[in-house]
């Protein structure tokens, strides 16, 4: 309890906290599945700390929601008051960068103020050695002054070279890290928890480069509070184990929001290469004024022809013009033989070997490589090139030899260039199988825990995470039941075929505005997608009195949020798969209701099928695929929504499942169709099947007997 920063734990809180901290004392991996109001974070954080003291571990903890990493250093600073840690909050460059330069620049300007610093200190001390022969040499040595020639000698090179160097890329900021005192900072950033963001302006202020001196302070601190991708990205994992002075068994990792791993694993793993870039190769092997140039041209030309055929060749009539801006899949996968795009790569190329040209292309894009990284820090450029060749080259060779293994689906994407108004295309490995990323991850650290209030089926988690010996825990909420409700209405089912029944649309509205008069206070209302938020969103501004928020791509979601929460009698469309369905919490009075308007599927395009089809080869089952690819990512959706409201015990609300396939009634006669058996049982308990008429008598009668309603209830 030492790391536990307040009075006393919540209900089931001791209980999880030692149990995670058992379980982590042997090494093994947590799943812990807990509802608003268990205390996830520091049941996980507490023991993860006490084991990591008992064990000399380091602990690193992880979200991709913004609002989770607020609360994480609000967490580690309540620690901080009890128990003394030394914690970092760390982000990734582009966000803390002083002079807003790349990766391999930054690497350039590095290398480069160390050499000149270096250099700088060499001069500084021959002289010194100078002046104490010099005065030697004057008090009668003749030793000295011959020495005091080489020594002269050895600092007119120095002059020479630091006058050569002084020309070259140099960032000032990591400079005065390299010349000027630094024990201030490190005092004032292990002072307290600091975000990056003052970490940001803190250095502004002393002109450091706060990126590079975190990077220095973080080795052996207790926690690092960072994003998904410090671990997920192989790269950059390797990179920051050993900033931290760690090997990967001295890490006990926790993930938060961990339902969102499977994704975020699967973007890493995914390559992609755009028709642009091969523009850009070819232009730069055109200039190149080399022999290996032609067979490099040779292979990416054939490549970057095979593509444009391929995506002009799946057009068909007026297709073209209805290519937007958003990447629009073209489908080239094929049961029998290679994909489209390679077969028309394999037709257009003429030369002496695929394997041979792209070899050639590879070392060709080495060397570039290298000269332009001479070029930046020679200051001959104002930027640091990347080489373009060696990203196509590269990309080549991974389509060649890995775009028919085992969880990778190859694709064609299209989009349109707004300034241009050109189409053009993009190749892509799509990687369907998550646990070739975290399956490696899980064996290499210490131990992990992956908390969330949606992760259950546990099974299904180790499965696709390639999990193995975890420890699984679930605490539903722990607020009073007798102020809550959960219904499935039995409204029609929202088929994608039935959504544009005028029949259906009228009695999901009337149901809508039947919950929205009844609540007292602010409704959530979820959608399958944006579009049916603004159908629904349109016919209640018309039958509803309160005001009607709707969420639309591209509309600040924070400002939509305040304004919301600001009124006390509205309603706010949007769709389950926006930002507002998980990490946003609408406390106290920001709204009472939450509303899920029919069973939230994704689009499954060729990619949800293809996931679908590696799920059923690799966990050996027909129906597996549908069950872990849709079905119970589209229901812990559901569930994520369905927690945006009861934030606390003394919260009173009601929760609604609009669709009959929710229904314990419907399972019958809906069969495969019905979600009813893909909830966890404790919260398929609480579902109260409720005819869509009926809701607005039942939620009269629940907020009435909670005397909810500031005056007269409203009439049913």
């Amino acid at each position: 309890m030492r790391f536990f920063p307040y009075d006393r734990p919540y209900e089931n809180q001791r209980e999880a906290m030692d149990r995670i901290h058992n379980t982590l004392g042997r090494g093994q991996n947590v799943l812990f599945e807990g509802a608003c109001g268990t205390g996830k974070t520091l049941s996980s954080l507490v023991p993860a700390l006490e084991v990591a003291r008992e064990r000399d571990k380091t602990v690193v903890i992880m979200t991709n929601v913004h609002q989770q990493m607020r609360q994480f250093v609000a967490e580690a600073r309540a620690i901080t008051r009890e128990e003394q840690i030394r914690a970092v909050v760390f982000k990734g460059k582009s966000s803390m960068c002083h002079i807003d330069v790349g990766y391999e620049e930054c690497q350039a300007l590095r290398d480069n103020t160390r050499a000149v610093v270096d250099t700088e200190r060499d001069r500084e001390q021959l002289e010194r050695r100078q002046r104490e022969l010099l005065a030697e040499s004057q008090d009668g040595d003749g030793s000295a002054a011959d020495a005091r020639s080489a020594v002269m000698d050895e600092l007119e090179e120095i002059e020479e070279r630091l006058e050569d160097l002084e020309e070259q890329n140099v960032c000032d900021y990591y400079r005065n890290n390299l010349t000027e005192d630094t024990d201030d900072f490190f005092g004032w950033l292990f002072e307290d928890v600091r975000t990056p963001d003052e970490i940001y302006e803190y250095a502004e202020q002393q002109q450091f480069c706060g990126y590079e001196l975190l990077k220095e302070g973080i080795e052996g601190v207790d926690l690092v509070v960072c994003n998904y991708h410090h671990l997920l990205d192989a790269t950059i994992r390797e990179q920051f184990f050993r900033w931290l002075g760690r090997d990967p068994d001295d890490v006990i990792a926790v993930f938060d929001e961990a339902h969102n791993v499977e994704d975020a694993a699967r973007e890493h793993a995914t390559r992609t290469c755009s028709e642009r870039t091969f523009d850009s190769a070819l232009d730069e092997l055109a200039d190149a004024d080399d022999p290996r140039s032609e067979d490099a041209a040779n292979v990416l030309s054939a490549f970057h022809r095979a593509l444009v055929e391929t995506y002009e060749d799946s057009f068909g009539f007026g297709d073209r013009e209805g290519i937007g801006e958003n990447w629009e899949d073209v489908p080239i996968a094929n049961e029998d033989r290679k994909d489209d795009l390679t077969l028309e790569f394999l037709q257009r190329y003429s030369g002496r070997g695929i394997e041979d040209d792209l070899e050639a292309a590879m070392k060709l894009g080495q060397e570039l490589d290298e000269q332009y990284e001479e070029a930046y820090r020679e200051g001959e450029t104002a930027t640091r090139t990347e080489c373009q060749t060696l990203g196509a080259a590269g990309f080549v060779s991974a389509w060649m030899s890995e775009s028919s293994a085992e969880g990778l689906y190859p694709v064609v994407s299209v989009t349109r260039d707004a300034g241009t108004d050109e189409i053009y295309g993009r190749a892509e490995l799509y990687s369907c199988l998550p646990r070739q990323v975290t399956g490696q991850l899980f064996d290499e650290i210490y131990a992990t825990v992956l908390m969330s209030a949606t992760i259950q089926p546990f099974d299904v988690t180790e499965n696709v995470l390639g999990l193995e010996d975890a420890v699984t825990m679930a605490y539903g909420l722990q607020f009073p039941e007798e102020n809550r409700r959960t219904y499935a209405v039995e409204t029609p089912p929202l088929f994608s075929s039935d959504r544009d029944d005028p029949a259906v649309q009228e009695e999901v509205t009337e149901t809508i505005r039947d919950a929205v008069r009844m609540t007292p206070g602010n409704t959530l209302a979820f959608f399958p997608n944006y579009g049916e938020a603004g159908r629904y969103g349109e016919r209640l501004e018309r039958e509803t009195d309160g005001t009607v928020y709707l969420d639309e791509p591209g509309v600040s979601v924070e400002e939509l949020r305040q304004q919301f929460v600001a009124d006390d009698d509205a309603v706010l469309c949007t769709s389950l798969w926006g930002t507002l369905a998980e990490g946003v919490s609408f406390d106290g009075d920001d709204a009472h209701t939450v509303l899920v308007v029919g069973v939230p599927y994704p689009h499954l395009d060729d990619r949800a099928e293809a996931v679908q089809d590696a799920y059923d080869v690799a966990f050996d089952g027909t129906d597996t695929g549908w069950r872990y690819a849709v079905e119970i990512p589209t229901v812990r959706k559901t569930r994520q929504a369905l927690g945006r409201v009861i934030r606390s015990p003394e919260e009173v609300g009601v929760r609604a499942l609009l669709d009959r396939r929710y229904s314990r009634s419907a399972k019958s006669d809906l069969g495969k169709y019905s979600v009813n058996g893909t909830f966890p049982h404790e919260e398929r308990e609480e579902l109260i099947d409720i005819a869509s008429d009926k809701l607005k008598f039942a939620m009269l009668n629940f907020y009435g007997g909670h005397d909810a309603y500031d005056s007269e209830p409203p009439a049913p």
